[in-house]
């Protein structure tokens, strides 16, 4: 990285600036001479370029409609909504926090919704930039998709499991990928410079930890029989499991594996598989059957089913924040974790058993409601609150939220 060089004028006078050296032994102009040398002018702590850093997370909604295959990110900061390239036949939407991935049954289109945030452990940078379509990756539809800071990495519906440059896509083409061999179905998660590889199926139960070039494999002690599923917390990454869920850490370059059993037998149906949680937080949810949903504390190692009836959505802020459950009867409500009582509900969607997600972040609850052509935003600190109503001039089938 170069540094453009610039003379030091009048105006410039001694300051410590955050992130370079404190000046030392500033001049006045006049005290200068001709043979002083400019002073390198570095690039501040978290610059970007191309990219606004602010003091606030910089929340968009990527909504898709799955018939008409409009696309279109939603601003949450100034309520600007941006129209992209249409995308056919749009079957699921994900996120790493940044991209969205909008996948049919034989292409992945990627969006760079301009929004992301990177977290230093103590402290927090959020950016914006220009909303762009990247391009589209041809293939089988992508069931999996997890970034970190070098590597993307997508797993398809027949098994493949690819790695991009995380660089050349925030340049804004999608670069050749890399296929990471030895594996079967399952799914890939970078993690800590490194990749933690998993294998579907009833006779599978061993996570792998890889380098980031796919070789050098080291199988965890322990075992995670038929996992499905995974997530990213603070604490570590967490698969689900036949009998609870794994939770791989990183500590001084060393990888380990804590079980974090269910303490009841769970039969198949009614196992975590499907996380949301909010990004960065340590409390996960999970539908369980037809009429209850998990929530595993990650940080007390302990799972929660609550009796919710029929959903078709959930998720939490996290710690002492309720859980949210939209029932399949358009009703959202709130429920106490540690009583696992209901403490609220609200009347939301605008059609019964119509399918909705629910995103959070740190004060609102977004969740799209397709047959309405809206967008409710919920605050969930306030008797489920309706804050704000987007409306839309499409059907928003398919929504997740970025900056995150």
């Amino acid at each position: 990285m170069t540094f453009r060089k610039k003379p030091l004028t009048a105006a410039l006078t001694c300051a410590t600036l955050a992130g370079t050296a404190l000046l030392v032994g500033c001049q006045s102009q006049s005290d200068a001479t001709p043979d002083d040398k400019p002073v390198a002018s570095e690039k501040p702590h978290g610059y970007v370029e191309g990219a606004e850093e602010t003091s606030e997370q910089q929340s968009r909604l990527v909504l898709a409609d799955g018939e008409t295959g409009e696309v279109r990110v939603l601003d949450l900061i100034t309520e600007d909504v941006t129209p992209l390239k249409k995308v056919s036949g749009v079957e699921s939407l994900r996120t790493d926090g940044r991209f969205a991935y909008l996948g049919s049954s034989d292409t992945t289109h990627i969006v760079d919704t301009g929004a992301w945030m990177v977290d230093h452990g103590d402290h927090v940078h959020y950016y914006r930039a220009k909303i762009r379509d990247v391009g589209t990756l041809k293939g089988k539809e992508i069931t999996h998709v997890s970034s970190d800071p070098a590597v993307t990495a997508m797993s398809s519906s027949d098994g493949d499991h690819l790695l991009f440059d995380r660089k050349k896509l925030e340049g804004g083409s999608v670069p050749k990928a890399d296929a990471l061999t030895g594996t079967a179905d399952g799914s890939v998660v970078p993690y800590e410079e490194h990749l933690l590889v998993t294998a579907a199926g009833a006779d599978q139960d061993a996570v792998e930890v890889r380098d980031r070039d796919g070789g050098s494999a080291t199988t965890l002690k322990e075992s995670c029989a038929e996992v499905s599923g995974e997530a990213v917390t603070r604490r570590g990454v967490v698969f689900g499991c036949a009998d609870g869920a794994l939770l791989v850490s990183q500590e001084k370059g060393e990888f380990t594996a804590e079980k974090i059993p269910y303490g009841t037998k769970v039969n198949a149906s009614e196992r975590a598989v499907d996380f949301h949680h909010r990004a960065g937080s340590t409390t996960l949810t999970a539908p369980s059957g037809d009429d209850a949903v998990w929530v595993l504390d990650v940080t007390d190692r302990a799972w929660t089913r609550i009796e919710t009836g029929p959903v078709t959505a959930v998720n939490t802020a996290g710690e002492g924040a309720p859980l949210l459950a939209l029932g399949k009867d358009g009703r959202l409500t709130a429920y106490d974790i540690e009583t696992k009582k209901a403490t609220d509900h609200k009347k939301l969607l605008s059609k019964s058993g119509a399918s909705a997600s629910i995103e959070v972040d740190t004060t609102r609850a977004y969740v799209n409601d397709a047959a309405a052509r809206k967008v409710h935003e919920i605050d969930y600190n306030d008797h489920l609150r309706v804050a704000r109503t987007f409306p839309l001039d499409f059907t928003p089938t398919h929504m997740v939220e970025t900056g995150r």
